[in-house]
């Protein structure tokens, strides 16, 4: 069968106050800011992506931040609530002590499938983990700031909370190609293709649970990554033949995307891995100027003006 999905793309969240955000993901977790753009929907707020050096799939935490006048939201079910970060073994000590230094509050150190994580929640309350592990081959971004064999290397994992798992598992095994590779205490663990860090989702069994309520903190969507335009055409097909309904194709710039929602109502996106970040701007400059879609580039002027300044210290 034609690989159709690969693992994660990207995860995109709601913030409040731009360089809050800035400093705890560039500065605290060492990502680095791959792009300065705007929400193509609302051109006014940033679009900013965080990752490795390229911004490969698997690494780009994406956020649009509102402003500190946004309300916080709240995790529960139908939402994705925790995006899991895929660090060294070795690393446990040096993150606890980091994450300390800097009076970060965090849970654990837990065990969960054999691994070591730990929990916390960025300055809007968005959920955080830190999975300690020897399977990751990637280099993750380093500039110093935080020693190589210490850095992130990308996702590992991202939690679906769910009130009745059965048609969004049906939807995960059936057609987007995952499988089933672990079962511990209400959590189901997905992967796909050959499964390892940044191939993993997990879906959290909670039917207690409050319904989860967006706002400052809260995921908006994730992207699952595809090779190209034709393999997006063939999920796209699966996904309607199988009663979904995915958007047309838009054109993200960086990847093209196509959104549906899974049966317990949280946004799904499907990325293509081409054109890439590099598309608009070199590896070297990336995330250092305000790049705009052609729609708006006629509003460059007001635009920069209408946007917070923001540092990458």
């Amino acid at each position: 069968m034609e690989t159709l999905i690969n693992g994660l793309h990207h995860v995109t969240t709601l913030a409040g106050d731009t360089q809050r955000n800035v400093d705890f993901y560039t500065d605290l977790l060492g990502l680095r800011l791959v792009k300065k753009t705007v929400n193509f929907d609302a051109p006014d707020v940033y679009h900013l992506y965080y990752g490795d050096e390229t911004g490969s799939p698997g690494s780009i935490l994406t956020f649009f931040p509102y402003g500190s006048g946004l309300p916080r939201g709240r995790k529960g079910v139908g939402q994705l609530t925790y995006t899991a970060f895929s660090v060294p073994t070795h690393a446990l000590q040096y993150w606890m002590d980091r994450l300390n230094e800097r009076s970060i509050p965090y849970a654990g150190p837990y065990k969960r499938f054999s691994e070591t994580y730990l929990r916390f929640d960025d300055n809007d309350g968005a959920g955080i983990e830190l999975v300690f592990n020897d399977e990751d081959e990637r280099m993750g971004w380093n500039t110093g700031r935080i020693p190589a064999e210490y850095v992130i290397r990308g996702f590992h994992t991202v939690t679906l909370n769910e009130a009745n798992p059965d048609r969004t598992v049906k939807l995960l095994t059936e057609t987007m190609q995952h499988t089933l590779v672990g079962e511990e205490q209400g959590r189901f663990r997905f992967k796909a293709g050959a499964g390892g860090p940044g191939n993993y989702v997990d879906v959290q069994v909670s039917p207690n649970d409050v319904r989860a309520l967006q706002g400052a903190g809260s995921v908006h969507h994730v992207a699952f990554s595809t090779n190209s335009d034709e393999t997006q055409l063939a999920i796209r097909e699966q996904l309607m033949e199988a009663g979904f309904q995915p958007t047309t194709v838009l054109d993200r710039n960086y990847f093209h995307s196509i959104y549906f929602r899974e049966p317990g109502g949280i946004l799904f996106e499907i990325a293509t891995n081409p054109p890439g970040f590099s598309v608009d701007e070199p590896v070297a400059e990336l995330g250092k100027n305000l790049k705009l879609p052609p729609q708006y580039e006629a509003r460059r002027t007001a635009l920069e003006k209408a946007l917070p300044e923001l540092i990458v210290r």
